[in-house]
């Protein structure tokens, strides 16, 4: 009777253990597949590999190394809000933009690293914007970027002495940033009936009407989103 359970409970563990690890291996194909085509459709010849993890927190650009590895680490606790093949372009075009940074140094990527730690809301924006441009070339929707983002940064209070730009302005840089070079998106995007999408047009009415402001006027300078 002993061996029956026994026997039981190992084969169900087998199981669960074999279901966990082929969802881990679909999760690391279409990550693989998605960035890949990032990759080949923006004719990035520097090499970049994609590795899936089930752990839930992601670490720090400038304590977990990844300019000077040349690997991008999807944390389970990010990868969670992806629902689409768009939302994870987005995820990873963000994270192509920083890691080719480090081929741009002589140092090996070290140099780079630090100039992304010492001027992140430089670096953030940056990276946002490099981002829609090779979701577009990939043939992916960059309003995806917005969704993705509206869904997964908290809004603080204020960045004033922050690290990273309010996730209010790095949206709005966003949406100016693809109004202004891809405005045929803004007419035929899927994401337009898109709730997370409605909800970033629910929550940004004051900074699209300072850009509505610009346009009118036809103004260069900055604006100061909020």
């Amino acid at each position: 009777m002993k061996k029956i359970i026994l026997l039981t409970v190992f084969i169900l563990f087998s199981g669960a253990a074999f279901a966990s690890l082929s969802s881990e291996n679909m999760i690391q194909s279409r990550i693989d597949s998605v960035g890949t085509n990032i990759l080949n459709l923006n004719r990035i010849k520097n090499r970049i590999v994609f590795v899936y993890t089930p752990q839930e927190k992601k670490k720090l650009l400038s304590a977990d190394k990844t300019l000077i590895k040349r690997q991008i680490i999807v944390y389970d606790g990010l990868y969670q809000h992806v629902q689409t093949d768009d939302e994870l372009a987005a995820m990873l075009s963000r994270e192509i933009s920083l890691v080719l940074k480090s081929y741009q140094s002589v140092w090996g990527g070290q140099i780079d690293s630090i100039e992304v730690f010492l001027s992140p809301k430089k670096y953030e924006m940056f990276a946002d914007k490099r981002a829609v441009d090779y979701m577009v070339r990939a043939g992916y929707d960059p309003l995806a970027l917005i969704v993705y983002i509206n869904k997964t940064c908290p809004q603080k209070r204020s960045d004033f002495i922050a690290r990273h730009n309010l996730t209010s302005k790095r949206m709005a840089r966003i949406y100016e940033y693809i109004t202004y070079k891809y405005p045929d998106v803004l007419a035929d995007s899927i994401y337009i009936e898109n709730k997370y999408y409605q909800n970033f047009l629910l929550n940004s009415v004051e900074n699209r009407r300072k850009l509505e402001e610009k346009r009118r006027t036809y103004s260069s300078e900055e604006i100061k989103y909020e």
